[in-house]
């Protein structure tokens, strides 16, 4: 008898079209290779990934320790408990008349979205800049994509006349808008002006509004708006766990659907049904506790938005600093600089566009950026993503417990307890010189 093997036979690559060429999303990619650089002894300033650094708050965590054991299938469309606590979230927060029944339970607002354009056969519209996966996943389905445009002026929002003119353009296409507030990656949000004048143009034009407001409990200040209290026959609120408790791992993501749209809110849990099932039911549970709030969550919330609130305004005086054109954020953990003014001292570097900006800056420096061409940005321009969320989440929140509630957090609190995030911003300023 041969010792040889048989070869193993051969499969063509029969690929579904839409995915031929597709790379991974950029910043999952990112976070990878940052990874594997610090792994191999580089020193890496890591403003590439936005992962919340803050630890999932002790209740919660509590929560899902008692309700481990819980193993049974749940209902497709979320645990009736969760789904009474995420209305009653948004009835609180919002001001909406939101029921259990309007709500939707997903491993991941990421998965609700890919299944509402699943479900929802219309044109993707998305002002640039925009978060990573919107457009992919509308490509992915074979959907057309819009990208609407907006001006660094404008704090990168989109304007109603921008809205109103594509619209018009397109009378006869159903358009599905998706705003990001406050914004990955801009840090910039909507005030209720420009969320009413958006509403409008949306009522006008029947447009649905996919409303990702995963960073809302993020706002600086506590002050976040949803455009569903100006426009709730046509906006579906998008939430979860990942962002503003800090649970990405958990997998947990919220649709909240209106009546007016319940005909896209059974569509959605009918593939649901034939792909994910079910979410994992102990988090689903735990989540039940997150979304009822108290005491100790808020004062997490207020703590938590202290640091992010100091740490990028100290960050965007210093990029300002140092001729960089960025704007003061407002909400969540990311900056957008334009590194145009730069741009005489960048050519004789031999950089021309972000994307060579970001390869460079991370084989001088180990400063980790994404360029704006992974959001929707033209190749020419110098725009970036900084995403400050380098530091000891869970040391910073005690730390700042030791500081009274009405002080701001300074600049020699800032050294000691995210000095990896100032170190690198100052490597960057540097080497810009």
């Amino acid at each position: 008898m041969s010792n040889s093997r048989t070869p193993p036979p051969t499969f063509p690559p029969h690929l579904n079209p839409q995915i031929l060429d597709r790379r991974p999303s950029a910043t999952l990619t990112i976070n990878e290779r940052s990874t594997r650089l610090a792994q191999a002894g580089r020193k890496i300033y890591r403003f590439g990934f936005g992962q919340s650094p803050f630890p999932v708050p002790a209740p919660v965590i509590a929560a899902l320790q008692a309700n481990a054991a819980q193993k049974d299938y749940l209902p497709v469309r979320g645990l009736p408990a969760l789904r009474e606590a995420v209305a009653d979230f948004h009835r609180r927060r919002d001001g909406l008349t939101a029921t259990s029944d309007d709500v939707l339970i997903g491993p991941g607002s990421k998965e609700l979205m890919f299944l509402a354009q699943l479900a929802y056969h219309a044109e993707l519209v998305v002002p640039t800049p925009a978060w990573v996966s919107y457009a992919p996943q509308a490509e992915i389905l074979g959907l057309p994509v819009q990208w609407l445009p907006t001006r660094k002026e404008d704090g990168w929002r989109l304007q109603p006349e921008v809205l109103a003119a594509h619209c018009q353009a397109n009378p006869h296409q159903a358009h599905l808008l998706i705003l990001n507030y406050p914004s990955n990656p801009t840090g910039l949000t909507l005030r209720a002006d420009e969320l009413q004048a958006l509403a409008e143009v949306a009522r006008q034009y029947r447009v649905v509004v996919l409303s990702d407001e995963i960073y809302g409990e993020l706002h600086h200040t506590g002050a976040h708006i949803s455009l569903a209290r100006y426009y709730p026959e046509g906006t579906i609120i998008s939430s979860g766990l990942s962002k503003w408790c800090g649970a990405g791992g958990w997998r947990l993501g919220t649709f909240v659907i209106p009546p007016s749209l319940d005909w896209l809110r059974e569509a959605i849990a009918v593939v649901a049904s034939e792909t994910f099932s079910t979410v994992s039911a102990p988090i689903q549970h735990a989540a039940v506790t997150a979304f009822a709030g108290g005491a100790e969550i808020e004062h997490y919330l207020f703590q938590a938005r202290r640091i992010i609130r100091a740490l990028g305004s100290w960050i965007s005086r210093q990029l300002q600093a140092a001729g960089v054109d960025v704007a003061a954020p407002e909400g969540g953990f990311y900056l957008f600089p334009d590194f145009t003014p730069q741009q005489a001292v960048l050519r004789a570097k031999g950089i021309e566009n972000s994307l060579d900006f970001c390869e460079r800056l991370l084989e001088e420096t180990g400063v980790v950026l994404l360029p704006g061409t992974d959001f929707g940005r033209t190749s020419a321009e110098l725009t970036c993503r900084l995403a400050y969320v380098d530091f000891d989440g869970a040391r910073t929140l005690a730390a700042a417990e030791a500081i009274p509630d009405q002080e701001e957090l300074s600049e020699r609190w800032l050294r000691e307890y995210c000095g990896s995030v100032l170190i690198g911003v100052e490597t960057l300023c540097e080497w810009l010189r």
